[in-house]
């Protein structure tokens, strides 16, 4: 375990940072690896179909997985102030509340699942496939479900390193069934949604073994189940937003895509395509928030509030940098990247990714702040501020799909991403100055009570 409330900020938000990263990218080979393999053994239509499902997969599954990042601040807030069984409760409310939520969205998505598609004005010519794919990936959710609430509370412990390893493992072992499943047992896009399900389990399973073998304060007992309406209250009340913030922005994404899919296949296959480049560029500037999160609810929890601040300041220049690298790359090197997935031969998909990644690789500074400041706020438990943010996301992508789709076709979809990414910086940015100014008058008075004991000793030695 880490405890990040002593030693450089910037030092320990670095190094905690980079297995986080490592691992956010391998996370990504999830999708990336049905993505690649998809598109080159059964062509474009089927890639077009894995891709139509990313954004109701977003909107269900992530859901849950924003309720998991909230129910483990609670849990960093109270290793910070070292406080163990705190840390025990909070998991064993973490682990019911996690199951009960997920069975709920299983039941839910799979009896929905086929309205949801029809909504989306999915293509009919890749209907069946998006069907297939996307009612696999639902019914195993549980799955992803129980792989990010243990690596979250892992991670909120101050660990990094070991959710990389687990998801190293199960990455490889994915794209190896993904391979197996498709290309010798031929169950076509249907192996690709096994295969991801198997290795989020199997990586579930090696969180589990590891918390067994190697992490005494996570060992939970019945006794640690008997939950007050009191700690239930508190971790819903930073896991809910936290969930509905990502519900609402998977909304926003959903109108957005159902206005992509009146665009054609093409539009939707670089789409797809391009936006998995675009989810390992942005990786570094998302592992950089995660890790602020953490790093607020331990440093909160130990009141060392001037800390938060300076950690955030850091970090700030140094995401801001990796930014605008990202953004280069893309802008420079975009086409040849998707061509990996879709061939040299689909000019027109990669027109239209190029046009992406103009718009999307110009404007990362924006996501840069976006992700530090909502991460931190979280950290510190304010949530509430976050959903507004999320909401204002929403609005902003509904405003492009509604509107800017009809005036400039694809570069309005485009448009989409910076222009949500705007609209929620101009909701944290006053929240964040805020919480900035508290942290400092509280920094103030922990100061003073430290200092007034020790006048009070000095003036009785002097008498």
């Amino acid at each position: 375990m880490n405890d990040l409330t002593k030693g450089s900020p910037l030092k320990l938000i670095f190094w905690f940072t980079i297995p986080l990263l490592i691992g956010n990218i391998f996370q990504q080979f999830y999708s990336l690896s049905d993505t690649l393999i998809v598109g080159q053994t059964l062509g474009v239509k089927a890639l077009a179909a894995v891709g139509s499902t990313g954004s109701v997969q977003f909107l269900i599954i992530g859901f849950a997985q924003g309720l998991t990042a909230g129910l483990s601040i609670l849990t960093a807030q109270h290793f910070g102030a070292k406080d163990y069984q705190g840390v025990r409760r909070s998991f064993a409310i973490s682990i019911v509340v996690s199951l009960i939520v997920g069975l709920i969205l299983t039941v839910i998505s799979m009896v929905l699942v086929d309205h949801i598609l029809v909504l989306m004005q999915t293509p009919a010519d890749i209907m069946a496939d998006a069907r297939t794919f996307l009612q696999i990936m639902l019914g195993g959710m549980l799955a992803p479900i129980g792989f990010n609430l243990l690596s979250n509370i892992i991670r909120a412990l101050g660990d990094s390193r070991t959710p990389l390893w687990f998801l190293i493992i199960s990455s490889i072992i994915n794209i190896g069934l993904e391979l197996l499943f498709i290309l010798v047992f031929k169950w076509g896009i249907a192996g690709a949604s096994w295969a991801t399900i198997l290795a989020q389990l199997i990586a579930t399973l090696m969180c589990v073994v590891y918390i067994i073998l190697r992490v005494p304060v996570l060992h939970i007992g019945w006794r640690h189940f008997k939950l007050s309406m009191a700690e239930v209250k508190a971790h819903l009340n930073v896991g809910l937003p936290m969930a509905f913030q990502m519900s609402i922005i998977a909304i926003g994404t959903i109108v957005l895509q159902s206005a992509l899919n009146s665009l054609g296949t093409n539009s939707v296959a670089a789409t797809t395509a391009a936006q998995k480049i675009d989810q390992l560029a942005t990786q570094p500037l998302m592992s950089f928030g995660v890790t602020m999160a953490t790093f607020a609810a331990q440093n909160y929890g130990a009141h060392q509030y001037e800390r938060i601040v300076q950690g955030v300041k850091q970090t700030m220049w140094l995401s801001g940098g990796f930014s605008v690298a990202a953004g280069v790359i893309e802008i420079i090197w975009g086409k040849q990247l998707v061509a990996l997935f879709v061939g040299h031969g689909d000019v027109a998909v990669l027109n239209l990714s190029q046009t992406y990644f103009n718009v999307i690789g110009s404007t990362y500074i924006l996501l840069s702040m976006l992700f530090i400041m909502r991460n931190t706020l979280q950290g510190l438990g304010r949530s509430a501020i976050p959903t507004l943010a999320g909401a204002a996301e929403l609005f902003m992508r509904v405003f492009a799909a509604l509107i800017l789709v009809r005036l400039l076709a694809y570069p309005g979809a485009c448009m989409s991403e910076p222009l949500a990414w705007l609209g929620s910086c101009a909701v944290l940015l006053p929240a964040y100055v805020k919480a900035v100014h508290e942290l400092r008058l509280r920094e103030r008075e922990e100061q003073q009570l430290h200092v007034a004991p020790t006048e009070v000793v000095e003036a009785g030695v002097k008498n």
